[in-house]
């Protein structure tokens, strides 16, 4: 096995070595338009969750109208009583007084015309707050729906990435103390792998460790197609010099995200259209070039796991 390793890894250097200046650049296009993507679904990530917040600042606003309209109803059903027992109250007097003189029978006459127009208007108002209340609860009916169904999305995206981060754990125990860590945040998954684990020092031909653990994550990436699947190569700030067939730094990490790539697609599981590949060079450190520690730990593969946005997206448009 390790001498097949060895004959593909000579392979691939010859093949590297007849790489063009157009193909390094057409490298650098794609690394830009990768960043370029990768970017927008992190502002996308933002911009649905400013989106949920307004939904729920309108709802709030929407339960507020509704209990204003609730209100403004009972008010009107109270001043509605009111006016009633007035009614009925002139029509005992009518009746008590329906003996007394003409003049007193026309006055009372007037009143209760009067307040028959007013028991009327009340009416009519009343019909129509009732009817405003009704599309204002059916608007709040719907748009308590439609958060409820963005959060159950967005709750469901986060418990997927929790549990692939938690199979990911799983599956690369072995290399737990080798340069190997895995954590989520904003939404994401991360998986770090020091170069100690992968590459020999100047090369991006992987070894047999690094093979087996890319390989591992491999078979849980293939049960996840829904995952958007980035692989960055990162470098320390040290010149790189091991080979003139390399411009630096950051060719360097390109063929070493490549590398990686390479293997994931060993798998036929894995769609390639989830995987993309990256180098950052030196300009994406987590730790300090002026230790021998800190530029060990800048030289890694990343691994950024993204969850697809089409459904949340989607009920958005429908709000």
């Amino acid at each position: 096995m390790i001498k097949r390793i060895s004959l593909i890894a000579l392979a691939f250097t010859l093949f590297s070595s007849c790489v063009s200046k157009k193909i390094y650049t057409d490298l650098e296009t794609k690394y830009a338009n990768l960043k370029k993507e990768n970017r927008n679904l992190t502002d996308e990530v933002e911009t649905l969750n400013a989106d949920k917040n307004k939904l729920s600042n309108d709802l709030d606003a929407l339960q507020q109208a509704y209990d204003k309209a609730v209100a403004e109803r009972d008010k009107l059903q109270s001043e509605y009583a009111a006016t009633k027992s007035n009614l009925d109250n002139l029509k005992a007097s009518y009746d008590a007084l329906e003996q007394n003189s003409s003049a007193e029978i026309a006055k009372n006459s007037k009143k209760n015309r009067e307040l028959l127009a007013q028991l009327e208007a009340k009416e009519q108002a009343l019909a129509a707050e009732s009817e405003r209340l009704e599309k204002l609860k059916e608007e709040l009916e719907n748009r308590s729906k439609r958060v409820a169904e963005l959060e159950s999305v967005i709750a469901a995206k986060d418990a997927n990435m929790r549990a692939l981060k938690n199979a990911i754990s799983k599956a690369l125990t072995n290399f737990e103390g080798k340069g190997l860590t895995v954590e989520q945040r904003d939404g994401k998954v991360y998986i770090s792998m020091e170069n100690k684990l992968l590459f020999q020092s100047g090369s991006w031909s992987v070894g047999t460790e690094g093979r087996k653990a890319v390989q591992q994550l491999g078979s849980v990436l293939a049960e996840n197609p829904d995952i958007a699947i980035l692989i960055e190569g990162h470098t320390d700030n040290v010149p790189y010099k091991g080979n003139a067939q390399l411009s630096g730094n950051w060719d360097l990490s390109t063929k070493r995200a490549t590398a990686i790539v390479n293997i994931l697609r060993e798998n036929p599981s894995i769609n390639p259209e989830n995987l993309t590949a990256a180098g950052r060079g030196e300009y994406a450190p987590i730790a300090s070039n002026d230790t021998a520690e800190g530029r060990a730990k800048n030289r890694r593969i990343e691994v950024i796991l993204t969850p697809k946005l089409d459904e949340i997206s989607k009920l958005l448009n429908e709000i």
